[in-house]
C-alpha cells in the first residue's frame, strides 16, 4: 500500500517514503529525505533533506528532524521533542558545515519536550525520558532522566524497567517476553527467550 499523505502536507520532489507511511496534518518533508516503510509522520512534523527515518518509526506531533539525524527502524519520538544539528549556533554566523550528526538506534525511546544535543548516539532500545537534556552517547537499554540526561537504570526491549544495578553483574528475565538480559560491568546484553 503506498504511503497517505493529509491534503495540508507537503512532500517535496524527490523524497523517498516507503509503503504504508502515514503522513498528517501539516507536515513538510523536504526532498532529500529518505523514509522508511509504515512511519507515521504527527501533525507539524518537519523532515529536512539529510535525514534517514527507518521503518516503523513514530514522529508525534511538533518534532522537527533536522539534517544530519538518522533514526534507525522502530523509533519513537514524543511530542515536542527536539533534535539539534549545530553545537553552537549564532544567527548571523553560518555553519552549516559544522553540522554534527546525531544517530538513534533501533527500538530507542525519546520522551516528550526532551533535547538532544547534535553529535550523539543514542543506543538500541535506550529510553530517554520525558523533558530530559542529552549531550553525550547513550548506551543501549539505559534509562535516561535529568538535565544534563544521566543514566538512573536499564529498559526492556517491551519498554519496561528492569530490576537491575546501573553497574556490575547481574541477571534478569523480561516477564513479557522471556528475553534474559545479562549486566556484564556496564553493558547490558540479551538472549531473546527459547
Amino acid at each position: 500500500m503506498p504511503y497517505q499523505q493529509h491534503p495540508t502536507a507537503i512532500v517535496d520532489d524527490g523524497a523517498t517514503i516507503g509503503d504504508g507511511s502515514r503522513i498528517w496534518h501539516f507536515v513538510h518533508v523536504c526532498g532529500g529525505a529518505v523514509i522508511g516503510e509504515g512511519v507515521s509522520l504527527g501533525q507539524g512534523v518537519f523532515i529536512g533533506n539529510r535525514v534517514t527515518i527507518g521503518n516503523r518509526c513514530k514522529i508525534q506531533n511538533n518534532v522537527s528532524v533536522y539534517d544530519n539525524v538518522h533514526l534507525e527502524d522502530g523509533v519513537f519520538c514524543g511530542p515536542s521533542m527536539v533534535f539539534t544539528n549545530v553545537y553552537n549556533p549564532r544567527a548571523l554566523i553560518e555553519r552549516k558545515a559544522e553540522y554534527r550528526d546525531t544517530l538513534v538506534k533501533r527500538g530507542a525511546t525519546l520522551g516528550a519536550n526532551c533535547t538532544v544535543v547534535c553529535g550523539v548516539s543514542i543506543g538500541e532500545y535506550a529510553f530517554v525520558a520525558a523533558g530530559a537534556v542529552v549531550n553525550k552517547d547513550v548506551p543501549a537499554y539505559a534509562l535516561m532522566v535529568g538535565v544534563p540526561a544521566k543514566q538512573i537504570g536499564w529498559m526492556s526491549e517491551f519498554g519496561e524497567k528492569l530490576d537491575l544495578p546501573i553497574e556490575g553483574e547481574a541477571i534478569t528475565v523480561c516477564p513479557h517476553t522471556g528475553t534474559r538480559y545479562a549486566l556484564e560491568g556496564k553493558t547490558l546484553r540479551t538472549t531473546p527467550a527459547s
